[in-house]
């Protein structure tokens, strides 16, 4: 049974006419007539506790009879996109604490082959390196492979998987460890290096080691779904069709529209873990709450205890939320996407507050009369779903949002201060309101 988030005490309750004032301009940012959000879900915690939570818009459409929309509500599920990275990172960190996983060790010594950039080959892979986005793979070649796919066969040859010095620009050195490039495929074969280790299945293994420990409802696979859980599932949309978007056309299902199509149920009595785990998405594929997620950033604040569970020694956490690479232009150490990553983590993005115009990593509004909200987390962006999760461990403040859909196109719509969606801007400075 999932665990709610405890209840505010009355005395810890956000001022109503600031909570009014909020709840009516979120209302407006997802009803613009230009740039429509199909729904949004958000969680404010303050000083360690849950401050403020709403939800606005339809968890489905049904485009020829919207009496039948259903509302999104606090215990709807979404599939978070890269948020799934974050939580898969606290798996890993967990079987770290338990001994069966090095981040310093060659992870062909977990995997049972030798995995090397053939163009790198003295060069060993670390777990540490996945984490850290600095493996030297790349996604140019795909990142999910179907189940007579192993990961041994796909990555062992010379292709579009791996960086190639010969296409370097002036000043770049791929070697792994060194430079950074965001890339899905780490944690398609951060899920396989799990599943040696631990001889389970990963979508199995984070149900085990991270969801229900923390009483949290949600599954890497919607197969592990209850019927109840798949009925509360968020159809994710876009108001795009054959890569033309229209703001003003009807809304277009993308994943999980459940309702219109039933689950197929795929067969994994065969699969052998440890050879494939890109098939459970850890890279993108974990369906869960906004109120599941305020319980894992509940406990990543309490440096890994929530409810009298110690998930993580404080140790870890702290870890975890460490700079393990910072961007340097002038070194030529890493893509930074166009101003987005500054700084990362294991398996968290740290927002520096880096900000220009349409560029950075900056959360707020600039000139909100308070100290710059420097925070770790992750950004979600996939199937018209856009996702933040970011806290400050010093203040335990800390702010988490996801759009169902979205009517424009992010890309031709970009913030006024930083790289996010105008959206997302203002959304984000809407919530900070409550610090």
């Amino acid at each position: 049974m999932a665990c709610s988030l405890p209840a505010l005490p009355a005395t810890a309750r956000a001022d109503t006419t600031l909570k009014n004032q909020v709840d009516q301009a979120l209302a407006a940012i997802v009803a613009d007539k230009d740039q429509t959000l199909a729904s949004l879900s958000v969680l404010v915690i303050k000083d360690g506790k849950p401050g403020y939570q709403q939800q606005f818009g339809y968890r489905y459409l049904d485009r020829q009879n919207p009496a039948n929309n259903l509302p999104v509500d606090a215990r709807t599920l979404y599939r978070v996109a890269s948020l799934s990275k974050m939580v898969a990172t606290v798996g890993a960190m967990i079987l770290v604490e338990q001994g069966k996983l090095d981040l310093d060790q060659d992870i062909s010594h977990y995997l049972g082959f030798k995995l090397r950039n053939p163009h790198y080959p003295g060069v060993v892979i670390t777990t540490r390196m996945l984490l850290s986005h600095t493996s030297s793979l790349r996604d140019a070649a795909g990142y999910n492979f179907p189940p007579d796919v192993s990961m041994q066969n796909f990555l062992s040859s010379a292709g579009a998987q791996w960086a190639d010095p010969a296409r370097a620009r002036s000043g770049e050195d791929y070697q792994p460890g060194k430079y950074f490039d965001y890339v899905n495929l780490n944690w398609g074969v951060l899920g396989t290096v799990m599943e040696a280790v631990s001889g389970q299945r990963f979508d199995l293994l984070m149900q085990e080691l991270v969801l229900k420990p923390l009483q949290v409802e949600g599954a890497y696979h919607p197969e592990l779904l209850s019927d109840d859980e798949l009925g509360r599932l968020a159809v994710l949309y876009r108001k795009q069709e054959n890569e033309v978007w229209n703001p003003q056309g009807p809304w277009h299902a993308q994943v999980d529209d459940f309702h219109s199509r039933p689950l197929a149920r795929r067969a994994f009595d065969h699969y052998v873990p440890g050879t494939n785990a890109s098939l459970f998405s850890p890279q993108g594929g974990l369906r869960i709450s906004v109120q599941g997620l305020g319980r894992i950033m509940l406990m990543l604040m309490n440096e890994g205890e929530l409810d009298g569970l110690r998930l993580l020694q404080p140790a870890t956490v702290r870890t975890l939320v460490s700079e393990q690479w910072r961007y340097d232009r002038a070194a030529h150490n890493g893509d930074d996407y166009h101003g987005l990553f500054q700084s990362w983590g294991l398996g968290v993005q740290r927002f520096s507050d880096v900000s220009a115009v349409h560029y950075g990593d900056r959360l707020v509004q600039p000139g909100m009369g308070q100290a710059a909200f420097k925070a770790v987390g992750h950004l979600g962006f996939a199937y018209g779903l856009q996702s933040g999760f970011m806290f400050n461990p010093g203040t335990r403040n800390g702010m988490i949002y996801v759009i169902g859909g979205v009517a424009a196109d992010p890309e031709k719509n970009p913030g006024q201060y930083s790289s996010l969606s105008i959206w997302e801007e203002k959304i984000l400075t809407q919530l900070y309101r409550f610090f």
